[in-house]
């Protein structure tokens, strides 16, 4: 992994890269949502994204900082839980640990969860690497009526440890202190294990030679617990010699009862518990927090549902009506309608004398009113109240506790909970939600949840078109959510039971609720927005030119008359096919055109709702097809958009077909 780039670079999720080459690395590590992008952001004055749920920091972040006297590179990592890792972001974590010859490692932990979190630590120790340990989030730990000795623990582990408030940004100073005066130097490892262990390690350290990038003991230890990475790099290394070392650790592991990773993990627990038990101490206040309970009674199956329909309701309210009808009306028909395109059409036509380069910037299919129109005037009223609307939700640690709530389900179509983080990002951008699938944990359940979001998530623009367009009408929405939701349901069932595997295990970091910060919001809001303008709004300028160039050689007529084929046996007008076409280029530009239709009287009734559910099902748009080929493969992508494409119009047609035998009006 190279930490060179030419120039600073944004993503859609706010992540800064910047040429670090040559400067001491300080390697962020920890659990998610610990604090890692807050204490990241603090040290470099960058801002990535930093939400209320595992996975924000899926790629690694790398920056600058003047710490002290000297200038230094900052790498945030991906969550990891463990050195053993399970998900894919864990393993990019500790090929970060690995692979970069970090100069310090801050190990940024949840104070209020110390004991699970110095698991970690000592791994990180005993990876031979020099740690810092940052309990992080300490207002809440104190809040709980925790009181923590950091002495007992700098005694006691021999490292450098520090308490922060990485929100408010205090004991940043103290922080960045710790990191200037750190000598890169191997931690003494005050943790022993059973004899038999020791000298399987002991044993296992003289075989190994290569260079791991970490301690032999640590390589030991993960052979011990069966790490299938750490033992192809041992066959890698060590050629010949492998056979020999894997005998040693196979050896120690008929001399217990219990598979070695338990006895291992046993044994860290017993010396955390010890430790914490001279090092922090709580007082009970005799009552009951009243976000505890309201916490406990979002994440239970009867009393969660309401929290959640309630969410939905607050969400269509803001987006749906606010956001999808006043915004867009006030920009679409006010702003654009009376003053934009005619004053933009009105000075085109009077400087450029030649029809052909007129249509280029206006009329039907132009640059302004066309490209622009749809994505400032009718996509990004949506967006903006979508982002607003999901900062919101993702900085109360609402997320976690939606997963937690509908892992049963979830689990029924081959993922869990975890997987809900993921699609709920898709209804903002099923791009940057594709990308998060690479924090489940089996290539099962990145292909299914991907699968999905490029089927039946629609994002948060399309979403918010779509509720335009249904607005007003409470059956014709309810039969959209019903068709959309058991299409969901059905590909996911169905794929589960295709795609062999075990069902998968599911475990999350839950963390306090909280009251959204207004500066929190502003930031992620503007920060998507940005994203928006920087790589959504050229798409649309791009597809206008497109389309423009196809209507000049004819090559766009011939793509609607193919596509009118099947528009019309689902029972639709030809004049839809068009909007399909925009849909290839993204689902939302081809939501925009259902919006013209209906509003020129062509599309109403069951033919709207059949096109709009068609088209929420429609291929995945550019972008993300593109991101699903570098996550997934060229053959796994072109095979969901084989399947996808066919099977989006037969659900059109079913439900055409449904809907005028019962004889429903809309």
């Amino acid at each position: 992994m190279t930490a060179k780039t030419k120039e600073a670079k944004c993503n859609c999720q706010g992540n800064v890269d910047e040429e670090v080459e040559g400067l001491r690395k300080v390697v962020l590590a920890g659990s998610p949502n610990v604090g890692k992008s807050v204490v990241f952001g603090n040290l470099t004055g960058k801002y990535v994204t930093v939400s209320n749920y595992p996975g924000t920091t899926v790629e690694v972040t790398r920056g600058r900082a003047m710490i002290g006297h000297a200038e230094f590179a900052v790498i945030d990592t991906p969550g990891m839980y463990s050195f053993l890792p399970i998900t894919e972001e864990e393993r990019v974590a500790r090929r970060v640990l690995m692979g970069e010859n970090p100069d310090v490692i801050v190990h940024v932990a949840d104070a209020k969860n110390i004991e699970r979190m110095l698991h970690l630590t000592l791994q990180l120790m005993e990876a031979g690497l020099p740690v810092i340990l940052d309990l992080n989030l300490m207002d809440e730990a104190e809040g709980l009526g925790m009181k923590i000795n950091l002495d007992v623990l700098r005694k006691d582990l021999g490292i450098s440890v520090v308490s922060t408030v990485a929100t408010e940004k205090k004991g940043m100073d103290l922080l960045k202190k710790a990191v200037s005066g750190c000598e890169k130097q191997v931690a003494r490892v005050p943790l022993r294990y059973d004899g038999l262990i020791e000298s399987a390690i002991q044993r296992i350290e003289e075989g190994l030679e290569g260079n791991y990038g970490i301690s032999k003991r640590a390589v030991a230890l993960l052979l011990l617990q069966d790490d299938p990475d750490i033992k192809d790099m041992i066959k890698e290394l060590e050629k010949d010699g492998y056979t020999a070392i894997y005998a040693i650790a196979e050896e120690a592991g008929k001399g217990f009862g219990q598979p070695l990773n338990y006895v291992i993990t046993l044994a860290r627990q017993e010396f955390i518990n010890r430790l914490v038990e001279r090092a922090a101490t709580i007082e009970h206040s005799g009552r009951t927090d009243l976000k505890e309970k309201l916490s406990q009674l979002m994440m239970h199956p009867l009393t969660g549902l309401p929290f959640l329909f309630l969410s939905i309701y607050a969400l269509y309210e803001f987006v749906g009506v606010f956001g999808a009808q006043v915004s867009v009306d006030f920009l679409e028909r006010k702003v654009f309608g009376e003053y934009i395109n005619p004053f933009v059409t009105g000075v085109v036509t009077s400087i450029i004398p030649w029809k052909v380069i007129q249509d280029l910037f206006v009329n039907e299919y132009g640059i302004i009113t066309l490209g622009v129109r749809y994505a400032v005037a009718i996509i990004l009223p949506v967006v903006t109240t979508f982002f607003i609307a999901f900062s919101i939700i993702e900085d109360t640690g609402y997320l976690p506790r939606l997963a937690m709530l509908l892992d049963r389900v979830f689990k029924k179509i081959g993922l869990n909970g975890r997987a809900v983080i993921p699609v709920v990002l898709g209804f903002g951008c099923d791009t940057m939600a594709t990308m998060v699938t690479r924090t489940l944990e089996t290539r099962r359940e990145r292909v299914i949840a991907t699968l999905l979001l490029s089927l039946a998530i629609p994002c948060s623009a399309q979403v918010g078109v779509i509720l335009a367009l249904l607005s007003g009408n409470a059956k014709a929405l309810a039969i959209f959510i019903i068709v959309m939701t058991s299409v969901f349901l059905f590909v996911g069932f169905l794929s589960a039971k295709l795609m062999p595997g075990e069902r998968p295990l599911f475990y999350m970091e839950v963390p306090p609720l909280r009251w959204p910060k207004l500066s929190n919001v502003l930031t992620k809001t503007y920060t998507r927005v940005e994203w928006y303008f920087k790589e959504v709004f050229p798409l649309f300028i791009l597809a206008s030119i497109l389309i423009w160039a196809g209507k000049l050689t004819g090559l766009f007529d011939i793509v609607v008359s193919v596509l009118a084929y099947p528009v019309k046996w689902i029972g639709l007008p030809q004049e839809a096919a068009t909007a399909f076409l925009y849909g290839f280029f993204r689902r939302d530009f081809g939501a925009a055109g259902l919006y013209d239709l209906k509003n020129s009287g062509v599309l109403n009734g069951i033919p709207l709702v059949v096109s709009i559910i068609t088209l929420a099902l429609f291929m995945p748009c550019i972008a993300q097809l593109s991101i699903t080929i570098k996550e997934r493969g060229v053959k796994m992508a072109v095979g969901m958009a084989a399947f996808i494409f066919p099977f989006a119009f037969f659900v059109g047609f079913v439900v055409n077909l449904i809907l005028n035998g019962l004889g429903v009006t809309l």
